[in-house]
């Protein structure tokens, strides 16, 4: 069997550390627009280190490798990988998630890495099934958990796969990367009670999707107001906390047990809330 001819990977010899964990860390304090909104996995992996993990995985390491008679001396080796760097850094900014412009610099540098490769094992016998330089490989991360690392090389331009046994799992990577990209770039079809502004509305990307969802939402939670909403009244607020009125959104109930001694009494705080 002829041997596959593969370079070595940026992660194998440099990654600019620093940045990806200060990027990481940052994280960490991001709610809006973050996954873990969504749900809050166990063990969920920063979106900045999965990005920055799968782009070094996918891109050669520029130094001149001598069994391949591939690469540039190491001079020019050093620049190359300054560039490959500079990419991870802006890649693992939380403020670039969706940053077309350093995205696109991100799947140049994997599509030009994966056409070296291919070139390298043109004369490989299964080369038009194994490297074929217009289809990149596919993405799978067979124990997915939180989505992490499906999402992240879906944003790279992989075809992207993640599965899980267990079925929340399998629900979030479904909510992030099986739902969206069905209806990316199309209108929403709920009904809209607002002017009609949502005619020259531009639905890139999800937005369209994200508006369903709100519009949806917002008629279920009509719906249950006008089923269950005079038991969530409003009500006073002192003034400690705010003054002014406000919607009751869960009840605290007291149980009260007269012991056999009757100078004492057993009280059970329970909480009806959503959490």
């Amino acid at each position: 069997m002829q041997p596959i001819k593969s370079p070595k990977k940026l992660i194998e010899v440099a990654l600019p550390l620093d940045d990806i964990n200060i990027a990481a860390a940052r994280e960490k304090s991001i709610r809006h627009g973050h996954p873990s909104t969504l749900h809050l996995w166990w063990a969920r992996r920063p979106l900045a280190a999965a990005r920055a993990v799968l782009f070094a995985q996918l891109v050669n390491d520029p130094g001149y490798q001598r069994k391949l008679g591939y690469g540039v001396n190491k001079k020019e080796a050093e620049l190359k990988r300054e560039t490959l760097f500079q990419i991870v850094r802006d890649l693992v900014k939380w403020e670039n998630t969706n940053n077309e412009e350093v995205l696109n610099r991100a799947r140049a540098a994997i599509w030009e890495s994966w056409r070296e490769t291919c070139h390298l094992n043109r004369n490989h016998p299964s080369a038009s099934e194994l490297f074929n330089p217009e289809k990149l490989p596919a993405s799978h991360d067979p124990f997915a958990g939180g989505g992490s690392i499906p999402l992240e090389a879906q944003r790279l331009g992989l075809e992207s796969h993640g599965s899980d046994l267990n079925p929340v799992a399998v629900l979030i990577n479904k909510a992030m990367i099986e739902i969206p990209p069905r209806f990316k770039d199309k209108a929403p079809i709920a009904p809209d009670n607002k002017e009609q502004q949502s005619l020259v509305e531009e639905w890139k990307g999800a937005k369209g999707l994200a508006e369903d969802i709100k519009r949806y939402g917002a008629q279920l939670s009509e719906r249950v107001r006008n089923k269950i909403g005079h038991f969530y009244p409003e009500v006073t607020l002192p003034e400690a906390y705010g003054g002014g009125e406000a919607t009751v959104l869960a009840w605290l109930w007291a149980r009260t047990v007269i012991s056999v001694n009757a100078s004492l009494k057993l009280t059970h705080l329970s909480a009806l809330s959503p959490k």
